[in-house]
């Protein structure tokens, strides 16, 4: 089994001290930079927009992998790519096309990912499953850090891993929200390969420390 990867979310870091907290990235174990994109239509929220995104690709040495939370995601595929996007994930909710959207992001030379919302069944993907190089298993209701990790993600991480086996897929399994070193042993024994943590992270005193717990927990 390779090692499971680490990946803060930058939307938990200090926007006064940006520069500052993706050199801590750029110089701790994670092994993904994970951006949060939200248009306020899809989720609740508003995030990020290009300008932050760009000055983050500009001082990250790491894999940058960008969630989008918005609707209607490939009017901006192209220009994700041009921001130094190297994983794009798109929400299965979001997506009328999904394949079409997949081959569009790959066409940029970009991995694809696709996320699920906690209520959308893993089985949806059966049929693009060998398209898809990520699936973001969200743990909490997308669009807010901070919240309570939802107990029922253990079971869709299992059931995913067994679909991506059964398929022959080389899908990665990548869980968002309410991360821990309390659950992130029991989220790679089910079956995560890359592990996104926020607040859990940037609202430590430690912070390349928590970092470096969390990658031994789910090693």
């Amino acid at each position: 089994m390779s090692t499971r990867l680490i990946a803060p979310s930058i939307l938990a870091a200090d926007f006064g001290n940006l520069q500052r907290d993706v050199e801590m990235v750029n110089n701790s174990e994670a092994d993904w930079f994970h951006i949060d994109i939200m248009d306020g239509v899809f989720v609740p929220n508003i995030s990020f927009g290009m300008p932050v995104l760009k000055a983050i690709s500009k001082h990250a040495k790491k894999t940058i992998d960008v969630h989008l939370m918005i609707v209607n995601p490939d009017r901006y595929i192209k220009t994700f790519a041009e921001l130094g996007a190297n994983v794009l994930t798109v929400h299965y909710e979001a997506c009328a096309h999904l394949h079409r959207t997949l081959q569009a992001i790959k066409a940029e030379g970009m991995h694809a990912g696709v996320a699920l919302n906690p209520h959308t069944n893993v089985n949806l993907l059966e049929e693009v499953i060998n398209d898809i190089d990520l699936v973001l298993v969200m743990s909490v209701n997308p669009g807010f850090g901070g919240q309570k990790f939802i107990e029922n993600t253990y079971s869709k991480v299992k059931k995913l891993a067994k679909l991506i086996k059964k398929k022959g897929a080389s899908t990665l399994i990548e869980i968002d929200g309410g991360v821990t070193t309390e659950n992130a042993k029991a989220l790679a024994e089910a079956g995560a390969d890359v592990l996104v943590a926020g607040s859990f992270v940037f609202k430590s005193e430690n912070q390349p420390e928590t970092i470096k717990l969390l990658k031994q927990a789910a090693n």
